[in-house]
């Protein structure tokens, strides 16, 4: 008895329903164990970097701040280069978004930045304490800390501190997801941002 089967019509069937969009057409036309393998590739392509979620726009937050900037210093991590800014009293609030080009305070000088993408970052707080005495003035203002050899950073620059707001320029390689947080302790506070090494 000759007990051959034409795969012709089980064939047909898969191509049809990858016709209409019940399976991916490579998974209809591969074996089993390449179809698997198929959707396993396109779901990590698909899974975010590092778990990193945030996006590239604007992060804002209103609160003002009596306690001054003290420090800003900078980190590496595995995902991403952060920024941190230091302050002393309650956590400030914050504006941190991608702009054409930074100014500085007051003034409104061009503020040059290396990088192919520009954050202004704007701390609703001030260099100063309440007498006018500086809290806080960098070595060098256009590289207020060092960020070489960084994944992502490639300049920290300072745009000055005016009627209650300090403000720095953060050239990064290229226009990349990030995020902006404050921290608190007991007498002191820090704003946080930290830029992702890639999408």
């Amino acid at each position: 008895m000759n007990t051959f089967r034409n795969p012709r019509p089980a064939i047909r069937s898969l191509v049809v329903a990858a016709a209409i969009g019940a399976i991916p057409v490579t998974a209809a036309l591969a074996s089993p164990a390449t179809a698997t393998t198929t959707q396993s590739t396109t779901a990590t392509t698909a899974a975010p970097y590092c778990g990193i979620t945030w996006g590239s726009l604007a992060k804002t937050r209103s609160t003002m701040a009596i306690g001054p900037v003290t420090g800003v210093r900078s980190g590496r991590h595995t995902c991403y280069d952060r920024l941190v800014v230091d302050l002393k009293g309650r956590a400030p609030g914050y504006t941190v978004k991608y702009v054409s080009n930074v100014y500085t305070e007051g003034e409104g000088a061009l503020v040059p930045l290396r990088g192919g993408a520009k954050l202004l970052v704007v701390v609703n707080a001030p260099s100063y304490d309440q007498n006018g005495n500086a809290s806080f003035v960098p070595r060098n203002p256009k590289e207020v800390v060092d960020v070489t050899g960084y994944t992502t950073f490639r300049q920290v620059a300072w745009a000055g501190s005016f009627e209650g707001y300090t403000s720095m320029g953060l050239g990064v390689r290229a226009r990349l997801p990030f995020r902006a947080f404050t921290i608190t302790d007991a007498t002191t506070s820090r704003l946080v941002i930290d830029v992702a090494h890639r999408w």
